[in-house]
């Protein structure tokens, strides 16, 4: 059998995928984000995993494009508005897809208590530009 040739057709499984912190002075094994294609802050596509362990949501913020998103593994609590309640995000499961509309706040993560981190696969167009709600407040939270 003879694999496919890289430049044609790369394949990374999941267990090789290398996730680190998602930001600078972010806690350690809360959002955890891997580039595979493209990059978040330059013209262009990208693909990012991002990982959501148990206990993190990020703070309201918004993009300057849309964020296409599917749901790896896990369950994923989503929710949109400049006020944080993550009591009232809802669950997208494993296939489930969360469009971001560009320019409107919304939050995310998994909260305490869950069994599984989440991951999800998420497709735009860079730059991003992320914008913090409230930049006073810490862009991930213990929930």
């Amino acid at each position: 059998m003879c694999p496919p040739d890289p430049g044609e057709t790369f394949v990374l499984p999941y267990e090789k995928i290398a996730f680190h912190a998602a930001g600078s002075n972010v806690p350690p094994r809360s959002g955890e984000m891997s580039t595979l294609y493209g990059d978040l802050d330059k013209p262009g596509p990208y693909l990012v995993m991002m990982r959501w362990n148990p206990g993190w949501f990020s703070a309201p913020h918004t993009y300057v494009t849309d964020r296409i998103c599917v749901v790896v593994s896990g369950t994923w609590f989503v929710n949109s508005g400049n006020d944080f309640l993550p009591e009232d995000c809802v669950a997208v499961g494993p296939g489930g897809y969360v469009k971001r509309t560009a320019h409107t706040a919304h939050y995310d993560g998994v909260p305490h208590g869950q069994s599984d981190a989440a991951v999800i696969a998420i497709f735009g167009l860079g730059p991003v530009n992320v914008q913090w709600v409230d930049p006073s407040m810490p862009v991930l939270r213990q929930v």
